[in-house]
């Protein structure tokens, strides 16, 4: 923007991060109006349920480590009884625009994050789709599928309970990265890459954890870091299911197109309240959230002896992991 100043010559001064985003909605508004006319209220109207699952997923993708499909997923797959292939591909084509939208927040307000990990990550991510959705996808049962994320999310709030227990995160950044942190960076966008090709979300999950557990960083950098490292893996993974998988189906199209409108405003709002609240809110949410996941988990799927043997060794596995990186003092400052 230019103002003028006393002498009456003009300078450039900064674009308001605020404005940026009501501009950069308004114009999404208007394509998703022109493209979807003259039934553009009725698909908001038909589908509600999906918008309103949204709103509240939008905003928990921009506030916190959980991407939108945090929320999408288990309410698509348990209460509107939406495929999980379908509810999967759906959560990578929302955060591609909710979680891109509260990126560009993020960097418009100058929020520090940790842009080599990103890269790192996302190039470990890269492989990790094609292992999820080329080799695991065909031969898991989607009750599997579904455990996978609740024990996903339960290792996540066990990193929020070691934080709370008086954990310390002792780095504003990361550590030199070497040879070996590199390594670790990869493994870890492989781990959370796969995850995120079976469920829709997981490589921001996985990252957080991995960044104050093992490395000491703060949440206020870890959090920020996850949101922008989801998006971009979740544009790859659109990218991946329109060019090689054979595209997205009508359905989840329309569900796409319900949601639009909502999370393009959701996801920079939830980046907003979370460079406003306390750490200690957001961590509650994130835990009361995911006590609802593992509690209707453990009330709605049946369970045969080869999910709970799924289900426990993945949980004895996550939280051994989890465990393990906390207590090594390696990256303690």
């Amino acid at each position: 923007m230019y103002k003028k100043n006393n002498t009456g010559s003009f300078k450039v001064t900064s674009f308001s991060p605020y404005r940026l985003n009501v501009l950069l909605a308004l114009l999404t508004w208007c394509v998703w109006w022109l493209y979807t006319y003259p039934e553009s209220w009725s698909r908001i109207q038909y589908h509600w349920p999906v918008s309103v699952t949204m709103i509240f997923g939008s905003i928990i993708a921009g506030a916190t480590s959980e991407g939108g499909g945090a929320i999408a997923f288990p309410v698509f797959t348990k209460i509107l009884q939406i495929p999980a292939s379908d509810a999967k591909i759906f959560s990578l084509a929302i955060q591609s625009v909710g979680m891109l939208a509260a990126s560009i927040a993020i960097v418009m307000m100058r929020v520090k994050v940790l842009w080599r990990v990103i890269t790192w990550v996302s190039l470990g991510g890269i492989l990790g789709m094609l292992i999820g959705s080329f080799f695991l996808a065909p031969v898991l049962a989607p009750t599997m599928i579904r455990m996978l994320f609740t024990v996903l999310a339960v290792s996540l709030a066990l990193t929020l309970f070691f934080l709370n227990a008086g954990f310390r995160l002792s780095n504003a950044a990361m550590p030199e990265i070497n040879l070996k942190e590199v390594s670790i960076l990869l493994i870890v966008g492989v781990l959370g890459g796969t995850v995120s090709s079976l469920v829709g979300t997981g490589i921001d999950m996985v990252c957080f954890s991995v960044l104050v557990l093992l490395f000491r960083v703060c949440e206020s950098v870890a959090t920020p870091t996850s949101v922008i490292l989801m998006a971009v893996n979740s544009l790859m993974g659109v990218l991946l299911h329109l060019f090689v998988l054979g595209g997205i189906n009508a359905q989840v199209q329309t569900y796409w197109l319900a949601s639009v409108p909502v999370v393009v405003v959701g996801a920079p709002l939830g980046a907003y309240f979370c460079s406003r609240m306390h750490h200690l809110h957001i961590r509650y949410v994130l835990i009361a959230l995911i006590s609802i996941e593992l509690f209707s988990s453990l009330w709605i799927l049946d369970f045969d002896v080869p999910l709970i043997i799924f289900s426990v060794s993945l949980l004895i596995l996550c939280s051994s992991l989890m465990i393990w990186m906390s207590k090594i003092k390696t990256y303690v400052s």
